[in-house]
This record gives C-alpha cells, sequence and structure tokens, in this order.
C-alpha cells in the first residue's frame, strides 16, 4: 500500500504582488491561446501544425522586439 502526502501553502501577497501576479497570468493565457489559435489555424490551412521548435524561435524574436522597443525608449 502507497501513502501520498500532500502539503497545502497559503499565500498572502501584498497589492504589488498581486498585480504582478494577475500579469504573468494573464500572459501565460494569452500566449496559450495565442499559439493554440495559430496551430489550429495552420492545421485547417496546410494540414501541418508547428513545432514546439518553431514556437520557441517565434516567441525568442517577439523578446528580441520586445527589449529593441524598450531599448529604443530608455
Amino acid at each position: 500500500m502507497m501513502i501520498y502526502k500532500a502539503y497545502r501553502f497559503r499565500m498572502y501577497p501584498n497589492n504589488k504582488q498581486k498585480i504582478k501576479i494577475n500579469k504573468n497570468l494573464g500572459s501565460s493565457r494569452f500566449i496559450y491561446n495565442y499559439y493554440l489559435d495559430k496551430r489550429i489555424n495552420q492545421y485547417q490551412t496546410t494540414g501541418t501544425t508547428l513545432s514546439l521548435k518553431d514556437m520557441k524561435k517565434d516567441l525568442l524574436s517577439i523578446e528580441n522586439l520586445e527589449k529593441a522597443y524598450e531599448g529604443f525608449f530608455n
């Protein structure tokens, strides 16, 4: 017989931390839905799907664009 243990933790973030947590969760949802839609559309049009490697490469180019954009204003 196997016994499973679990630990439950409670967080009490302050307002600034709550905002940051919500922004991160929102960003994660956006990226997930963006690539899900992109994969579905590509499959419907070409019969192929995006690989994880393709999605990572696309995300890296978005990250580079963001860094360049921020650098322009700083």
